[in-house]
C-alpha cells in the first residue's frame, strides 16, 4: 500500500466536493509545473543548481529577478530570462492541465484560473480565463518604462551561453524609445512593471466571482509555496465567502485552517490523476 492509497478517504472527499461544485477556481503556483519538467526554484541552493553560473556569481533569485539586474547587466539578466523563455516555449503541459480544463468545463458555472506562474502553461493547455497575477514571460515591455505598451515576445528568439548564463544574440528593444526591453513580469523591488493587461484579467475574474458568490464554489490550490504568498493569500481571501470550500494539493504537507480542506500532500499530477479516478458519476437531476 502506497502513501497515496492511505489518502483515499481524503481523495474521495476532494473528488466529491469538486463534483458537487457549481464553479471551480484553480489557484496555482510553481509546484504545478514540476511534473512538466519545470523548476520551481525552492530555496537558493535549488536555484543555483538550476543556474550554476549565477551561483558562481553568488546571485540569488531575488538578485536576477529584479529590474536592477537589467540596469546592472542586461545580457546576464536576459541570459536567465531568455533561457526560461526558451524552456517554457518547448515544455508540453502535463496531463493534469487537461484534467483541470475538463473539471472546469463540467461545472455548471464554469471556472477560472488564478496563477503566479509566468510560463503560459495554462494557455498552452487550452484553459480559458487565466489571471496571471505576476505577469507573463511571453510579453515584453520597456525597461524604463517609457509608456504602457506591452507586446508579444514571439519574434524574440534568445540565444544564450548557458555556461555563462549570458545572452549572446541581440538584446530586445522597446519599439518606442529603443531602450532594452524586459519581460512583462512583476519582479522584486519592481516599480516599473506595466501591469495593465493583467489588471484587466483581474477585473474579469472579480466580475465572475461576483456572479458566482452565492453558489457552491471550490478553490483548488495547487503547488503554491509559502515564500511568495500571492496564491495562498488569494485563496484565503476567497475562503471568507459563504459556501466556499478551499482545498490544497502540495508536497509540503501544509494544512488549511479549520473548516476547510482537506489538504493532500504529494505531487500535483499524481494527486490530480487520483482525484479524477475517484470522481463520482453525474449528479441526478
Amino acid at each position: 500500500m502506497t502513501d497515496l492509497d492511505l489518502l483515499l478517504p481524503l481523495i474521495d472527499d476532494v473528488a466529491q466536493q469538486i463534483h458537487a461544485a457549481d464553479a471551480l477556481v484553480i489557484a496555482a503556483g510553481a509546484g504545478l509545473g514540476v511534473d512538466s519538467g519545470l523548476p520551481d526554484f525552492r530555496g537558493t541552493r535549488g536555484f543555483w543548481r538550476a543556474y550554476p553560473a549565477l551561483g558562481r556569481q553568488r546571485l540569488r533569485f531575488q538578485d536576477i529577478a529584479s529590474p536592477a539586474a537589467f540596469r546592472r547587466d542586461a545580457r546576464v539578466a536576459w541570459g536567465f530570462y531568455g533561457h526560461r523563455l526558451a524552456l517554457y516555449r518547448q515544455t508540453v503541459p502535463h496531463e493534469g492541465f487537461a484534467l483541470l480544463k475538463r473539471w472546469m468545463a463540467e461545472r455548471a458555472l464554469g471556472g477560472r484560473v488564478f496563477t503566479s506562474n509566468v510560463d503560459g502553461q495554462f494557455q498552452r493547455a487550452g484553459l480559458p480565463h487565466v489571471h496571471e497575477c505576476h505577469g507573463s514571460i511571453h510579453l515584453l515591455q520597456c525597461s524604463r518604462p517609457c509608456g504602457e505598451r506591452v507586446w508579444s515576445a514571439d519574434s524574440f528568439q534568445p540565444e544564450v551561453d548557458e555556461a555563462q548564463c549570458r545572452l549572446i544574440s541581440e538584446l530586445p528593444r522597446c519599439p518606442d524609445c529603443g531602450a532594452v526591453a524586459r519581460p512583462a513580469i512583476l519582479m522584486f523591488d519592481d516599480a516599473a512593471w506595466v501591469a495593465t493587461p493583467f489588471e484587466r484579467q483581474a477585473d474579469a475574474l472579480d466580475d465572475w466571482l461576483t456572479q458566482v458568490r452565492d453558489c457552491r464554489l471550490v478553490v483548488l490550490e495547487i503547488g503554491a509555496g509559502s515564500a511568495i504568498v500571492s496564491v495562498r493569500s488569494f485563496a484565503q481571501r476567497l475562503a471568507r465567502g459563504p459556501g466556499m470550500r478551499w482545498i490544497r494539493l502540495n508536497p509540503d504537507g501544509s494544512r488549511l485552517p479549520p473548516g476547510h480542506g482537506p489538504s493532500l500532500q504529494g505531487g500535483a499530477l499524481e494527486l490530480l490523476r487520483r482525484i479524477h479516478e475517484r470522481m463520482p458519476g453525474p449528479i441526478s437531476a
